[in-house]
C-alpha cells in the first residue's frame, strides 16, 4: 500500500471501483410541471394582493367598519293633563292673533285664566308647533298639553325657563304648522 502523508480513516478500507465522481437519483418524471404549477399559483396570489393592496391605498376599500350610532328609543310617556302647570304661548309666526287662539283652547281646556300667558317670540320662521319642558318630570305633563291643542311635539330644553324654582312651566311655541299656509300644505294623514 502507498504511504500517504494522511491518516488513515475508513474510506482508506473500501473496495475499489470503477466509479468516479459524485452519483445522484435519476429525476422524476413531471418535476418541470410541478414547478411551473407553483409559480402560476404566486403569480396569482401575488396579483390578487397587487389589486387588494391598490383598492385599499386608493380608499375604494374601508377595511375599518364604521360603526353605526344607536339611538336609545325614547322611553313612552303617557299624557297626562295637569292644569297645576302654568302655561306660555309664543306665536313664532307671522300670522298674528294665534297666540290669543291657542290661549283660548287651553283655558278651555281647564286651566286657570292667569296661568296662561300668550305672547309674540323673538323670530317668525319657527317649523313645528312645540311644547317645551325643563325637567324630565314634566315630560307627561308637556305631552297631555300637546294632546289638549290639537297635538304638538313635545320637547325637552332650558331655552324657556320658569321664572322661579317654585312654579311649574310649559312653553307653547307655535310653529309655521298652524298658519292657514302651513295647514293648507300639510298632507292630511
Amino acid at each position: 500500500m502507498p504511504t500517504s502523508p494522511y491518516p488513515q480513516d475508513r474510506f482508506d478500507d473500501l473496495p475499489d471501483t470503477d466509479r468516479v465522481g459524485a452519483h445522484r437519483a435519476e429525476n422524476p418524471r413531471m418535476r418541470g410541471w410541478v414547478v411551473l404549477l407553483w409559480a402560476a399559483l404566486a403569480t396569482v396570489v401575488l396579483i390578487a394582493v397587487g389589486i387588494f393592496g391598490t383598492l385599499i391605498a386608493s380608499g375604494r376599500i374601508d377595511l375599518a367598519p364604521t360603526p353605526t350610532p344607536t339611538v336609545a328609543p325614547a322611553p313612552e310617556v303617557t299624557p297626562v293633563k295637569d292644569t297645576t302647570y302654568q302655561v306660555q304661548i309664543l306665536n313664532a309666526t307671522p300670522e298674528e292673533g294665534l297666540a290669543t287662539q291657542m290661549k283660548d283652547t287651553v283655558v278651555n281646556a281647564g286651566w286657570a285664566e292667569d296661568a296662561v300667558a300668550a305672547g309674540g317670540a323673538g323670530s317668525q320662521d319657527f317649523p313645528t308647533t312645540t311644547v317645551f319642558y325643563s325637567d324630565p318630570a314634566d315630560a307627561a305633563a308637556a305631552a297631555g298639553l300637546a294632546e289638549v291643542i290639537g297635538g304638538a311635539a313635545t320637547e325637552q330644553s332650558d331655552a324657556y325657563p320658569a321664572p322661579s324654582a317654585d312654579v311649574k312651566q310649559l312653553t307653547i311655541v307655535i310653529g309655521l304648522d298652524r298658519t292657514a299656509a302651513g295647514q293648507s300644505a300639510t298632507p292630511a294623514p
